[in-house]
C-alpha cells in the first residue's frame, strides 16, 4: 500500500510516536499500523475503494482485510491511542475527527449530526504557529484541508492541540455562537467548529522563546490589547 504525500503537513502522522511507547519491534509495528489506520479513516478510504458512510464509519472486517490486521491488534491500537483518535463501535470503526475535505465519502453535515453539541460557555483553545497569525488576524482560523477547526476544551488538554504549537489562542465560545456558528465536541473531547472568526479570539499565550519575543507584534495582528 502506498500512502500519498499530499496530506496536510501540519498533521501528517504527527505525534504518533507517543501513541505506544517504542520498546521493542512489536511496539514499533503497532505504531506503524496506527499511522496507516489514521490515514485511511481520515483521508484515504474512498480513494482506496473502501465503503465509508458520510459520518466516516466503515466496517471493521473491511479494514482488517485491507491491512491484513488482527482484531486483537486493532483493539490494542484503539485502546492505547493517547489522543483517542479512533471510535470502535462493535462492527464499525471511524476516526473521531480530523477528516480531510478530500475524503469524498464524508460530509460536514453528517459528521456534525454524529457529534454532540458543545454547550459550555467556557473558553476553548487552539494551538498554532507564528507564521499564520497574520492571516488569522485577517481571515480568522480556517480548517484549510480539514472539515473543521480543531480546538481543545481546556488549556492543558492532551487532545485538540498540536505539539508543534508556538502559541495557544484563547477563544470565546459565546462569540463564536454570536457569529452564527455552531460548536461541536467529538467522542474524544476535541472541540470542532467550521471556522473561527477573528473577533472570537480573546487572548494569545506565547509558548516558545521566539513567540515570547514577538508577543506584542502577534497580539497586534489579532487586535488584542498589549
Amino acid at each position: 500500500m502506498v500512502i500519498p504525500n499530499n496530506i496536510d503537513q501540519n498533521e501528517k502522522f504527527q505525534n504518533t510516536t507517543d501513541i505506544i511507547p517504542i520498546e521493542n519491534p512489536l511496539d514499533h509495528q503497532l505504531v506503524q499500523k496506527s499511522k496507516k489506520l489514521s490515514w485511511l479513516l481520515r483521508h484515504g478510504a474512498f480513494d482506496q475503494g473502501l465503503a465509508m458512510d458520510e459520518a466516516g464509519w466503515m466496517d471493521v472486517e473491511d479494514l482488517l482485510v485491507f491491512f491484513d490486521m488482527s482484531q486483537s491488534d486493532l483493539e490494542l491500537i484503539v485502546s492505547t491511542n493517547e489522543k483517542r483518535r479512533f471510535q470502535l463501535d462493535d462492527k464499525r470503526i471511524r476516526a473521531c475527527q480530523g477528516h480531510s475535505i478530500n475524503n469524498r465519502a464524508i460530509t460536514r453535515e453528517a459528521l456534525e449530526a454524529s457529534w454532540d453539541e458543545y454547550i459550555s460557555d467556557d473558553s476553548i483553545w487552539h494551538g498554532t504557529t507564528i507564521s499564520v497569525i497574520e492571516s488569522i488576524g485577517q481571515e480568522g482560523i480556517l480548517p484549510i484541508q480539514r472539515t473543521h477547526v480543531h480546538c481543545a476544551p481546556n488549556f492543558d488538554s492532551v487532545v485538540g492541540k498540536r505539539s508543534s504549537s508556538q502559541v495557544i489562542l484563547e477563544i470565546s465560545s459565546a462569540r463564536i455562537r454570536k457569529s452564527g456558528l455552531n460548536i461541536f465536541v467529538a467522542s474524544n473531547g476535541v472541540v470542532l467548529v467550521r471556522q473561527i472568526p477573528t473577533e472570537a479570539i480573546i487572548d494569545l499565550v506565547a509558548l516558545t522563546k521566539r513567540a515570547k519575543k514577538q508577543k506584542s507584534e502577534l497580539r497586534a495582528c489579532l487586535k488584542l490589547p498589549h
